[in-house]
């Protein structure tokens, strides 16, 4: 409080030093009251507009996402204090202004819900996809959501903090926390995220250095080109250790960054084709749902969650659900099994005479 009281006189100070150097004659008290008047004046200038954006307040509120909300307000849909509202970037209080969309009252922001869900292959991780593929949104269906919440408890409108492409599996989180979200996904948070790759051929120990110290790998989508040349970026140092070997081997990869389709980028610089990608850590949730299904985190869950986005150490569990494991590796069919002792062999018929002779004193007929 002492420092900012400093700091409001020595502006005022300069203020009316100046307006006594131009107003040569003036009364002193007046000269005085001109300076506080354009100091204030500066200050109200430099003020932060007042409330919040309205979009923002309909995403919260769990109305549409912040892009759909902006159409929505566009469209005249939005009322507030009665006034109908068209033009973007309008703010309001949610906690002292009445917002209305379509003609119902807004009840204040939702409860923020935090949610894991183990994606498989073959979905889309947005939550409406133009081209009609499948989309985790289908995951989060109401028969799903009722296992998991409760038949009386609704959904709110989730969305997924950072992206697992297409062909790619795993944990991925779900939430209505926007500022957790946009921290979360931040470089400089250094979240670490797990996962398990499946490549194509067998690298050797210089490639797997060259992984762990940093690649150049492009910037962006594969097909993007900037001003004539491909848009290079060096990969922030990984953790990668081999977990299954083989001709086809599985690696453990933990990376700080999510760059666009990093881990294939990645693979793909040291001449090795990636096959498969499981998610199987973010921070310190570990998987453990199986594909499909979801579940609410618990309270330390979040917490750790918060921790991780500050930057801090957060550990994860030492043993593994089965829904981070390797399954174990199926036998070859043509493999040949070893056949057990007397297998395959016919029994041999006895052909002693005590034998013979007892089966031919079955074959008589007693005489009579």
């Amino acid at each position: 409080m002492r420092g900012f009281v400093g700091s409001y006189l020595r502006i005022v100070l300069r203020m009316t030093a100046r307006l006594f150097a131009e107003n040569d004659g003036v009364p002193r008290e007046i000269v005085i009251e001109m300076g506080i008047m354009m100091f204030m004046k500066q200050a109200s200038d430099k003020a932060p507009p007042a409330g919040e954006r309205l979009q923002k307040i309909l995403a919260q509120a769990g109305i549409a996402s912040r892009r759909a909300a902006e159409q929505i307000i566009l469209d005249g849909r939005v009322q507030v204090n009665g006034q109908t509202v068209t033009e973007l970037g309008t703010r309001a209080d949610p906690a002292r202004d009445h917002i209305r969309v379509d003609g119902k009252l807004l009840h204040g922001r939702e409860t923020e819900r935090y949610f894991l869900l183990n994606k498989p292959r073959g979905y889309v991780t947005t939550m409406d996809d133009p081209q009609g593929r499948p989309t985790v949104a289908d995951l989060l269906a109401e028969s799903a959501q009722k296992k998991v919440t409760g038949e009386h408890k609704r959904m709110p409108r989730l969305y997924p903090v950072g992206r697992l492409d297409y062909l790619s599996e795993g944990l991925l989180l779900m939430t209505n926390d926007g500022s957790l979200a946009n921290r979360l996904s931040k470089a400089q948070s250094g979240v670490q995220k797990t996962y398990l790759v499946k490549i194509a051929g067998k690298p050797t120990t210089e490639a797997l250095e060259q992984l762990r110290r940093g690649v150049m790998i492009d910037r962006g989508r594969l097909n993007e080109v900037r001003a004539g040349r491909r848009d290079r970026v060096m990969t922030q140092p990984a953790q990668v250790e081999q977990v299954r070997g083989g001709d086809n081997p599985w690696f453990e990869v933990t990376l700080t960054e999510g760059r666009n389709r990093q881990l294939r980028k990645m693979f793909e610089e040291i001449g090795h084709h990636v096959e498969k990608i499981r998610r199987i850590g973010y921070g310190a949730l570990v998987l453990d749902v199986p594909p499909g299904a979801f579940r609410e985190l618990t309270a330390g869950e979040v917490q750790a969650l918060n921790r991780a986005a500050a930057g801090k150490h957060v550990e994860r569990k030492k043993i593994l659900p089965e829904a981070a494991q390797l399954k174990k590796p199926v036998p070859r069919r043509d493999a040949k099994k070893p056949k057990p002792k007397g297998f395959g062999s016919r029994p041999t018929k006895l052909n002693t005479p005590s034998h013979s002779r007892e089966r031919g004193s079955r074959s008589r007929s007693p005489e009579r």
